[in-house]
């Protein structure tokens, strides 16, 4: 029961912060482009409270709910919006490069797939140094379009590195579906297995399942079973960029949104 409400509060958290960056953005003093996790919150809350406070992460543009839910220091990233030099990385970086190294949270970068290779680096550097860390990348579907991805899989299978990729399916690239940017014969999760890598599908939804499962799985890493991929099926809320809703924009149905 405990952990019940303990993911609930983090996921509340989140989205309650999230909302007031919302409310304070418009007025103009947030001088970097925020990408909200308003509607993905259970993801990162769920996979991050199997971590432990030496587990290293990446991320990508769509940072915050990564970084607050592996314990990143608040303040510090407030401040790091405004561009204050008491910000996470001195107010030069803005929302989509925070870190927080005492957390465990190497990197948000915002270059599409970058955190990939980022991420399989570190892991290799640590079976260099012996130490029993894990480190859990988060990229969205998209990412799995970049010739990085594949390569970066094929590297941690053939080296058995302590990696956990998580895919966070929310379905869209900007205003683009999967449908004119993947095959509907292409299956990210039969990709991950053919390069050997110990693979799932979970509702990205549901922190419950997300916590459990990944509780399992993060264990399996390591004790040095294999690096592993979790693809986890979600939605964003609010427009990709910005504070502000674009259903206007129609290129999500009514219905969809509805669902």
């Amino acid at each position: 029961m405990n952990n019940l409400i303990n993911l609930y509060k983090e996921i509340l958290r989140i989205r309650s912060i999230e909302n007031k960056i919302s409310y304070e953005y418009p007025k103009g003093e947030m001088r970097c482009p925020v990408h909200l996790s308003t509607g993905q919150e259970a993801t990162p809350v769920g996979i991050c409270k199997n971590l432990k406070n030496t587990d290293l992460i990446v991320s990508a543009h769509r940072s915050h709910a990564h970084y607050l839910a592996k314990g990143g220091n608040l303040k510090k990233m407030i401040s790091e919006l405004y561009g204050k030099i008491t910000g996470c990385a001195k107010g030069k970086g803005g929302s989509m490069h925070l870190i927080d190294i005492k957390a465990g949270i190497i990197a948000a970068v915002p270059i599409v797939g970058s955190t990939i290779p980022i991420g399989t680096g570190l892991a290799w550097a640590n079976k260099l140094k012996k130490n029993n860390k894990i480190v859990v990348i988060f990229f969205g579907d998209a990412a799995t379009e970049e010739g990085v991805f594949q390569e970066s899989l094929d590297f941690a299978s053939l080296h058995k590195l302590k990696i956990l990729f998580v895919c966070e399916n929310n379905f869209y690239s900007v205003y683009s579906s999967l449908n004119p940017r993947q095959s509907k014969k292409r299956d990210i999760i039969k990709l991950s297995k053919s390069l050997g890598i110990n693979s799932y599908r979970i509702d990205g939804n549901d922190v419950i399942k997300v916590f459990n499962n990944s509780k399992k799985i993060i264990k399996n890493i390591r004790q040095n079973k294999g690096p592993a991929l979790v693809l986890l099926d979600t939605y964003r809320w609010l427009e990709h960029c910005g504070p502000n809703n674009d259903d206007n924009l129609n290129y999500r149905s009514k219905k969809e949104i509805k669902y």
